[in-house]
């Protein structure tokens, strides 16, 4: 059996090339080189490890990395974050091939609104159109009029006239977020994402004693309680450019602590302290951002392994919710 065959084999059975990586290579050098060599773009999140910020051609949020994705003229794609978002970019370009370095990368949020129960749940409302959060599987993108992401969210419900229903799935935290204010009364579907559900409060409440001048800054999928609590609430993007704006020297970060990487590199002199999870750990990490490594980023582009591949009916049937939300945040400048 070829070395191929025998990676397949054990991408099959584990979801990535579970290969042996030599350790004296210097994997920047080799990941650049395969990229020139396979005219490839690496796109991260900004939840990702610091190495892999580090050597992706482009950070991001949700909205940014599928604006990049549509708009990228490279034959590969190579995506750094969690299931759905590589599903996304396949969308936008199902002519060229996609890799996600960990095929078992997924999300809590998108795994909370199985596409077969929120159709049923769907049939309920016909009158109602579906909004949903990017961060949920190809397939529920099938049954969702606009996409919105947590920068955009607002300006998406905002361009839907106020005597149309909406359904928002599948993020409910956010979804309340929304409401609060837009003063829409929407059908919500209850989802959320484990690492914004588990700050503690109480922890975080002691945080703000101690730093009384710090700023606290949440993402909008955190629950409402720690919402009213915050100087600011904004996407990953928002909060970053929050941060590099405010005049504050210190910050509480509620959300991923990946972004602090960003943050810490573009205000070095500021100070950033990751909001506490209501259990033993010290920071709030997402399990299955973190899946991703530099040396599975390495092997992926080598092997061009694993790759995404969707459907053609919900390549036809989903891309047309990502395209109206990319349509409405042209029109809003963002």
């Amino acid at each position: 059996m070829s070395s191929l065959a025998i990676a397949e084999k054990h991408l099959q059975q584990k979801g990535y090339l579970d290969v042996e990586v030599d350790p004296t290579l210097d994997l920047f050098e080799e990941i650049n080189r395969l990229k020139k060599e396979k005219n490839a773009i690496i796109l991260a999140h900004y939840y990702q490890e610091p190495d892999i910020q580090d050597i992706a051609d482009y950070i991001g949020d949700s909205l940014g990395l599928s604006q990049q994705a549509a708009a990228t003229n490279a034959d590969m794609i190579v995506f750094a974050g969690v299931h759905f978002m590589a599903e996304t970019a396949k969308m936008l370009s199902p002519d060229k091939k996609v890799l996600l370095p960990d095929l078992k990368a997924g999300c809590s949020l998108a795994d909370s609104c199985p596409p077969d129960v929120f159709r049923k749940f769907k049939e309920k409302y016909a009158d109602h159109i579906v909004v949903s959060y990017i961060n949920c599987t190809a397939e529920l993108k099938t049954l969702t009029d606009i996409c919105c992401t947590s920068t955009n969210a607002l300006q998406i419900i905002e361009s839907i006239p106020k005597d149309q229903p909406i359904i928002f799935a599948p993020d409910v935290n956010l979804g309340h977020y929304l409401v609060k204010k837009t003063g829409r009364d929407m059908v919500l579907w209850n989802g959320s994402c484990m690492v914004h559900e588990i700050f503690s409060n109480e922890k975080i409440t002691k945080l703000m004693i101690r730093h009384p001048e710090a700023k606290f800054i949440a993402h909008p999928e955190c629950e409402a309680h720690l919402l009213e609590k915050a100087d600011f609430i904004g996407s990953t993007t928002g909060l970053l450019k929050y941060t590099i704006q405010s005049d504050a020297d210190t910050f509480i970060v509620a959300t991923e602590p990946g972004i602090i990487h960003q943050m810490q590199k573009s205000s070095p002199d500021k100070t950033f302290i990751p909001a506490p999870p209501n259990n033993t750990c010290a920071c709030n990490e997402c399990p299955h951002m973190k899946l991703n490594t530099l040396e599975k980023l390495y092997t992926a582009i080598k092997y061009e392994q694993p790759e995404i591949n969707l459907p053609q009916w919900v390549i036809d049937e989903g891309r047309a919710s990502i395209d109206r939300m990319l349509e409405i945040s042209a029109k809003a400048g963002l």
